[in-house]
């Protein structure tokens, strides 16, 4: 009887089965988690504002102040016809967070100094701590802080006052009383000086430059006053029109001068120069500008003219956001439905830094409260990482953005041409076991808002199988030579010192090495195969075997191809290892 080899068909057909499943495994992906939308990547740390709140607990609102050490929100209101039951008129403030009426101070005195219910027009300036300076009909100026029973106040001589604003000196304010500019004490309304123009309509001051800028829109010009000597010293001529003038004011960090005239904004430099104009949609109107010294930025109130019948008329105004050094939009324009001119003008309050807006709607009676938002920015991307099967991946993404965006995870088994969310993992790090099956795999995290989305830059995932080399650190003995095949064992590989082996059988070569090597075999289809460390020679090819089956970023195919090829060589075996018949 003939023998059988260590490695009969039988074995070897085992063995190469085995294998087969094992690249098998490692060439199929596990499971992921169906495929999420592929939402539109806007630029990364794009700003917009959105509408969050509608105050309507302060009656008509005239003008807004966010007084800038109690951070309240003051609003100058007249009554609305249809509260019959309740007068909203006064100085309202309100908690500017929720919109909660914190107090109303709707007395003030006439013109006798008798206290009645007056509306107020104009808030004019905070006061010191808490409060305002405000302007109320026909001539009145007063003054009253949250929680008050009644404003302070007196009134200027002479005819109704149309404009006021801050004056240049402690105590005082300048008023409009048609083309006539005065300065008037707070406390008395008494008329300290005063220059009378060939016309006006409003007026703003650069308290930083000494100035004061007054509008003429039936002539179509502007007059620049001395402060100090409260002449007129420049006159500077507005575009030719028939229209109306929104306002006129004056950005406090350049000293430009922003006039709404008809359906346009035109800007001047600090000197008169004309800087540029700029254009609202359709027929909308300017009606209000406030600047914020932190950002450089003016936030302009466009209001629709309020007739549908004209071309262009939407009954819809528009919030839009400028930089004041070169007048470009930083941002989207924001539609404000229904807000049109019919019934008054719009005001706007901007919180310091430009977080919060907010702007009044005389038309419906409400403040509508608009939060900056950015899209997500990434800032920090998940790393590539190369680890054995079985080891934790940790993957970390970061980004930035308001509100602060949402994360999910996604994957990619097609070398980033599509993506698939990975089920469940929703933050900033993404942390699993590693399987052969998601070698070659790509990571990366979504950021998102309701501005927008952002992906970070994809993370490459590398997988081997763990070194199974178990055994000391010395050498091992030399592989015995071979006969059937024509090969020799290879030299050990690191393990415990071993002896050197004896000649191969009949069949093929023995393994090399020591006892806690793994168990490569020997001489197969004409290669050789040491022990841990060495090179062994599959059908012809020669592939680094480290001790045990590792995945090195072969194709999958040639891998199938290798358990082809061992399954082949196995019926080999068991074909030569056949009895012969004696002749």
């Amino acid at each position: 009887m003939t023998p059988r080899h260590p490695l009969t068909p039988g074995r070897a057909g085992a063995a190469s089965a085995a294998l087969a499943l094992v690249l098998a495994s490692a060439a199929t992906g596990s499971p992921v988690s169906a495929a999420g939308g592929e939402a539109a990547e806007v630029p990364q740390g794009t700003v917009a504002y959105r509408s969050v709140a509608q105050f309507t607990t302060a009656g008509k609102p005239r003008d807004l102040m966010l007084h800038p050490e109690s951070k309240k929100l003051y609003v100058a209101s007249e009554d609305r016809p249809e509260t019959a039951d309740v007068n909203e008129s006064g100085l309202n403030v309100l908690d500017p967070a929720d919109g909660r009426l914190r107090s109303t101070v709707g007395q003030a005195p006439g013109p006798t100094g008798t206290l009645g219910r007056r509306a107020v027009r104009q808030l004019i300036a905070p006061l010191p701590g808490d409060g305002a300076v405000f302007f109320y009909p026909l001539r009145g100026i007063g003054t009253a802080k949250d929680g008050d029973a009644a404003a302070a106040g007196a009134w200027v001589p002479g005819a109704a006052v149309t404009h006021a604003a801050a004056g240049l000196t402690a105590g005082t304010v300048l008023v409009a009383q048609g083309s006539v500019l005065s300065e008037v004490d707070i406390a008395t309304a008494a008329v300290k000086r005063s220059v009378t123009l060939e016309g006006g309509d409003g007026f703003a001051v650069d308290a930083a430059r000494g100035a004061v800028w007054f509008t003429d829109i039936g002539n179509r010009r502007m007059y620049r006053i001395d402060a100090a000597a409260f002449k007129v010293t420049a006159t500077v001529e507005l575009p030719a029109g028939e229209g109306f003038g929104g306002f006129t004011e004056v950005d406090p960090g350049t000293g430009a001068v922003w006039v709404g005239l008809d359906s346009s904004v035109v800007v001047h430099d600090a000197t008169g120069k004309r800087l540029g104009t700029l254009r609202g949609a359709g027929t909308d109107m300017p009606r209000a500008v406030s600047f914020d010294a932190t950002t450089h930025e003016a936030y302009v109130v466009w209001q629709d003219a309020g007739d549908t019948s004209q071309p262009g008329s939407d009954n819809d105004g528009a919030l839009t956001v400028h930089r004041t050094r070169d007048l470009q939009e930083v941002v989207k324009p924001v539609i404000l439905p229904g807000t049109h001119a019919q019934l008054g003008s719009a005001a706007v309050a901007v919180e310091p830094g430009g977080a919060t807006v907010f702007v009044s709607d005389p038309v419906a009676a409400r403040i509508t409260r608009l939060e900056r938002a950015t899209s997500p920015r990434v800032i920090r991307s998940p790393a590539d990482r190369a680890v054995t099967a079985g080891a934790r991946v940790s993957l970390t993404a970061e980004a930035e953005g308001t509100p602060r965006p949402a994360v999910a995870w996604q994957v990619s088994t097609d070398a980033g041409k599509t993506w698939r969310a990975v089920e469940g993992e929703t933050s900033p790090s993404y942390t699993f076991t590693a399987a052969l099956s998601d070698h070659g795999r790509r990571y990366r995290a979504e950021f998102s808002n309701h501005i927008g989305v952002a992906r970070t830059a994809p993370a490459a995932l590398t997988v081997t199988i763990a070194d199974s080399t178990t055994g000391g650190s010395g050498d091992g003995g030399a592989g015995g030579a071979g006969t059937a095949g024509g090969g020799t064992g290879s030299t050990g590989g690191s393990g415990s010192t071993g002896s050197t082996t004896s000649t191969g059988s009949a069949a093929g070569g023995s393994d090399g090495g020591s006892p806690g090597i793994s168990g490569t075999p020997g001489n197969v289809g004409g290669g050789s195969a040491g022990a841990t460390g060495g090179e062994a020679t599959v059908g012809g090819g020669t592939h680094t075997a480290g001790g045990a089956l590792a995945s090195t970023g072969l194709a999958v195919a040639s891998l199938a191809g290798s358990a082809v090829v061992l399954t082949a060589a196995g019926w080999v075996l068991m074909r030569r290892a056949r009895p012969r018949t004696e002749g």
